[in-house]
């Protein structure tokens, strides 16, 4: 068996696992912290520590597939685009440590959660102060920081993608289209964090992580990138 022939097969995979964890994770942690005030929060946390641990630990195997998805793009393009693929590989890096590392936020909010219980929810108290710190500084700010990194990374890769033709053209272009409208979303919300709608600028990249995974699972490289042997 050559390993090479299963760079490709090993790629997609690895963007299937990082697609499905980000959007399990993501569902579990709003299902848990909810649309209401501070206080409610702290509250829907306390009585779902469950789902807010098993939302951290799909965020955790997110982050840990996004290292290993930037390092398989790596090891198919560094031979050929060197500079480019280091410098991908490196917001990809980025991209996964900053995720991993907003998580501390959601660690610290269950038992806080709990210790605001036990006060008997006091409302203005600290536990509101301190609580919108760890999620709205910690979490959010982190989620949208390792954006900013993945869309730096991800033009990157699928610009590359483009040029190699490894992949069909409009699938490759659907990438590179989608996340710069991706990109758009991070810079607008970083700019008004409240703007909801901005969200429908990811619709057409949700689907294209799913399309790509299976793509490259199914068919691999097409024209095939390694040479028998």
């Amino acid at each position: 068996m050559n390993p090479d022939r299963n760079t490709p097969r090993l790629l997609g995979a690895a963007q299937l696992v990082v697609a499905i964890a980000a959007m399990v994770s993501g569902l579990l942690l709003m299902s848990v912290v909810g649309t209401g005030s501070t206080s409610e929060m702290l509250e829907n946390v306390s009585s779902n520590l469950g789902l807010m641990r098993l939302s951290i630990v799909f965020e955790l195997v997110n982050s840990s597939a996004i290292l290993v998805l930037g390092a398989l793009f790596y090891i198919v393009f560094y031979k050929q685009y060197r500079i480019i693929a280091l410098v991908a590989l490196g917001f990809y890096w980025a991209e996964g440590i900053t995720l991993a590392v907003s998580k501390i936020g959601a660690f610290a909010l269950m038992p806080l959660s709990l210790r605001f219980i036990e006060a008997g929810s006091p409302r203005g108290s600290y536990f509101q102060s301190m609580a919108d710190f760890l999620y709205t500084g910690f979490v959010r700010v982190g989620y949208d920081l390792h954006m900013v990194f993945f869309c730096l990374g991800a033009v990157l890769w699928y610009y590359l993608l483009v040029r190699s033709r490894y992949i069909p053209r409009v699938l490759s272009l659907w990438g590179l289209v989608a996340v710069c409208l991706v990109s758009i979303n991070t810079l607008l919300a970083l700019l008004k964090p409240a703007t909801s709608y901005l969200s429908l600028l990811l619709a057409p990249y949700i689907p294209f992580e799913l399309v790509l995974g299976v793509w490259l699972v199914v068919k691999g490289f097409d024209p095939p990138m390694y040479a028998s042997g």
